[in-house]
């Protein structure tokens, strides 16, 4: 193998890497959007949740008849 068979080997080695990469990095974005779209929904129902236990946790303050 020449040196120029090295060179071009060696080039296209890299391209394919290139291409490689850049469909990792594309991956790696929707990946974080859906990451941040469970993490919205994981709050929302943490607000449910505290909204419809906080009648339970707040202390009871009824009147009570006194006669």
């Amino acid at each position: 193998m020449g040196v120029t068979d090295k060179m071009w080997d060696a080039l296209t080695t890299v391209i394919k890497m290139n291409d490689k990469v850049a469909r990792l990095a594309g991956t790696v974005v929707a990946q974080q959007i859906k990451i941040e779209n469970l993490t919205e929904r994981v709050i929302r129902l943490e607000t449910a949740l505290e909204i419809a236990l906080a009648p339970r946790q707040a202390p009871s303050r009824r009147i009570e008849n006194k006669r």
